[in-house]
């Protein structure tokens, strides 16, 4: 699992899957997509505009609850 944010366009992904796999976009609304791979399976969630849907993101960050972190 790889979360990431760009600054720039002001969006934060969370992508699940991490191969290369064929998607179909669901669009939740304007500002949150899913990205649905084979067998129905989230590949990642992309959230537009991150910093008005997601509180104190710029702020403080994500933090990650009984997660594994990788080096």
């Amino acid at each position: 699992m790889k979360i990431s944010y760009d600054p720039e366009v002001d969006a934060l992904t969370i992508r699940l899957v991490e191969e290369r796999v064929e998607c179909e976009t669901i669009r939740i609304n304007d500002q949150v997509a899913m990205d649905i791979g084979p067998g129905e399976r989230v590949v990642a969630i992309e959230i537009l505009d991150a910093s008005e849907l997601v509180p104190r993101l710029t702020d403080v960050g994500i933090q990650l609850e009984r997660l594994p972190v990788a080096s």
